[in-house]
C-alpha cells in the first residue's frame, strides 16, 4: 500500500470546481473533499427533494456555495455556468435509480441525457472551463451476463431505462468530445468515469440496497430483497471519488492523453452477491437484523456486473484501497455512529482524513 496516490492539494488549491448534483450522496462527499484540498468548490443541484438533501446542503453551505438549478432547463444551466465560472466541472447530477427509471423513463432520459447535453453546451459557451469529468456507471455496458469484467472498449447498451440512459450519455460525451471539445478556440478535456456499486455513509436513496437495509434494520423489520444472488462490484464511495479527482487532475495537465472513458471498480474477482452484502451488514449491525427473499416482485435487473479497472491503475496510478469487508465495515460504522447522534459532516470529514492518511485500508 506504500504506493497510494492521493489527490494533490497543490493542484486543487484555489481552483474553482463545479460539482453538479452536489446535494446527492456522492456529490456531498466530493464537495467536502474538494474543500479539504483547498479548492473553491461550487455546487449546482435541484432544490432539495427530501430531508437527506436538505441536510447535505445545510452542512455544505459554508464550504460550498451553490445554485438551485435543474440541468433539464438549458437557459438556467447556462446562466448558472456564467455566474459560477468554474475551471473544472465534475458532473454527477443524474436520475440514478434503476427502479425509478421504470416508473419514470422520460424523467430519466431527460435528466441523464438531455441534462448532460445542456451542461456541455453551457460549458462550450463558458470560457473558463478547461476540463470535465462526467460520472456514468458500470451499468452502461451491454450486459451479456458473462463471467469476466467489462473493459472500456466493450459494447455499450442497457436493458432498463437507467442503464440505457447512461449508455446514451457515454455516446453523447464521445460525440461532443469529437465534434466540439478539441476544435474549440480553447480545448476542453472531457472524460467519462464508470464506477461500480458505491456504498458509504449518508446514502438515503429509496430502492438502493444499503440505505433500504439500514432503514429496515433500524426499525426492527426484515428487509425484502428482490434478487439476493445478483452480483455487483461493490466499492466504497471514497475509492470512486479518488478516481474522479485523479482523472480530473490528469485531464487538466495532459488532456489529450486522458480524454476518454475510465472504469473505477474493486479489484478483479472482488464482486459479491447481494446476499453476502446483507450478511456482512446484518452481522455488523446486530440487533437481530434480518432479510428475506422477495424474488417474485420487480422488473428485470442484471444478474452479474464486474469492471476491469486495470487502465486506471496503470495510467492514473489509482487503485482501490478498501476491499469488500473494509467497505461494508466502514459503511456500517458510519450509519451506526450517525444513528447515535454524530453529525454527518463530522463523519464524512473523519473518513476523508483517514483515507488520505492511509488509515483506511483493506
Amino acid at each position: 500500500m506504500a504506493g497510494l496516490v492521493n489527490p494533490d492539494p497543490g493542484f486543487w488549491r484555489g481552483r474553482r470546481v463545479l460539482v453538479t448534483g452536489h446535494s446527492g450522496f456522492k456529490g456531498s462527499w466530493l464537495g467536502m473533499w474538494l474543500a479539504r484540498l483547498g479548492a473553491m468548490p461550487l455546487g449546482l443541484s435541484q432544490p432539495p427533494q427530501d430531508a437527506a438533501e436538505s441536510e447535505r446542503l445545510g452542512f455544505l453551505a459554508d464550504a460550498m456555495p451553490g445554485i438551485a438549478c435543474d440541468v433539464r432547463d438549458i437557459r438556467a444551466t447556462q446562466e448558472a455556468l456564467e455566474r459560477l465560472a468554474p475551471e473544472i466541472v465534475l458532473h454527477l447530477a443524474a436520475q440514478p435509480l434503476v427502479r425509478r427509471s421504470y416508473r419514470d423513463p422520460r424523467l430519466t432520459f431527460e435528466t441523464n441525457v438531455m441534462g448532460t447535453l445542456n451542461l456541455l453546451e453551457a460549458i462550450r459557451a463558458q470560457q473558463s472551463v478547461r476540463s470535465v469529468v462526467i460520472a456514468t456507471t458500470d451499468k452502461c455496458y451491454e450486459n451479456r451476463e458473462w463471467s469476466w469484467p467489462y473493459r472500456e472498449t466493450d459494447t455499450l447498451g442497457g436493458h432498463d431505462p437507467y442503464s440505457a440512459s447512461k449508455a446514451c450519455t457515454e455516446i453523447l460525451a464521445a460525440s461532443w468530445r469529437s465534434s466540439f471539445a478539441a476544435s474549440s478556440d480553447r480545448p476542453i478535456a472531457l472524460a467519462t468515469a464508470r464506477a461500480g456499486n458505491v456504498v458509504g455513509g449518508g446514502d438515503w436513496a429509496q430502492d438502493r440496497l444499503v440505505p433500504d437495509a439500514v432503514r429496515a434494520f433500524s426499525n426492527g423489520q426484515p428487509l425484502a430483497v428482490r434478487n439476493p444472488a445478483a452480483t455487483r462490484p461493490w466499492q466504497h464511495v471514497l475509492d470512486a471519488l479518488c478516481g474522479y479527482l485523479l482523472l480530473a487532475e490528469r485531464l487538466h495537465t495532459d488532456g489529450n492523453r486522458f480524454a476518454e472513458a475510465w472504469n473505477f471498480g474493486p479489484d478483479s474477482g472482488a464482486e459479491r452477491p447481494v446476499s453476502e452484502v446483507l450478511g456482512a451488514l446484518a452481522g455488523l449491525w446486530g440487533d437481530a437484523a434480518q432479510w428475506q427473499n422477495d424474488a417474485a416482485s420487480g422488473p428485470h435487473e442484471a444478474n452479474r456486473l464486474a469492471l476491469d479497472s486495470s487502465k486506471a491503475c496503470q495510467r492514473l496510478g489509482w487503485r482501490p484501497r478498501l476491499d469488500f469487508e473494509a467497505a461494508i465495515g466502514l459503511t456500517a460504522r458510519w450509519y451506526g455512529r450517525h444513528r447515535l447522534g454524530t453529525p454527518a459532516a463530522e463523519l464524512i470529514a473523519a473518513d476523508i482524513q483517514s483515507y488520505e492518511n492511509g488509515a483506511l485500508r483493506s
